[in-house]
């Protein structure tokens, strides 16, 4: 299949640089967040935005790996931090791709469990094709492909890139 670039080094970059400044000025009467990275690229998507925050911003940034199956989402799903320690605090769940909705739902039920102050979701790529009532609060692109089309994140040390297969 062919590669069609959509997003490319400098632009994600630029991306991750404007939703870090979203979630700044979202929680920005907050002292400390939780970015709760989808294990996988959500996970180094998460960390991408969290070293940008913590150069924009004085919030104290909490990373947390998020174990989630992808095929089968009604699985148990674990953190790396037990709850008590993102009870009553801002978590964004972070993912790469918002495709059908599934991963970031079974996600979002999970963290229903605890108070939190405030919840919101951030992806790089919205793809606008969802299985289930779900939206991205903090978005780099959103695309309108069709169902056949599957689009990938590579992160790579200095060429990162998003490519419609």
């Amino acid at each position: 299949m062919n590669q069609n670039i959509i997003l490319n080094h400098q632009e994600i970059e630029f991306k991750i640089k404007r939703i870090a400044y979203q979630i700044y000025e979202t929680f920005i009467d907050q002292n400390e967040i939780v970015l709760a990275g989808i294990i996988g690229n959500g996970l180094v998507f998460a960390e991408k935005i969290a070293s940008e925050l913590e150069k924009i911003s004085d919030l104290k940034v909490l990373l947390c790996e998020i174990r989630i199956d992808k095929k089968n989402p009604q699985h148990e799903i674990t953190t790396s931090i037990d709850k008590e320690i993102y009870q009553n605090k801002g978590l964004v769940l972070v993912d790469d791709v918002l495709n059908s909705g599934t991963t970031l739902i079974y996600g979002v039920k999970h963290f229903l469990d605890v108070p939190l102050v405030k919840f919101k979701t951030a992806v790089l790529v919205d793809r606008n094709h969802k299985k289930y009532p779900i939206k991205a609060d903090f978005k780099g692109i959103s695309l309108s492909t069709s169902l056949m089309e599957h689009v990938q994140v590579v992160f790579q040390h200095n060429n990162d890139y998003a490519y419609l297969e």
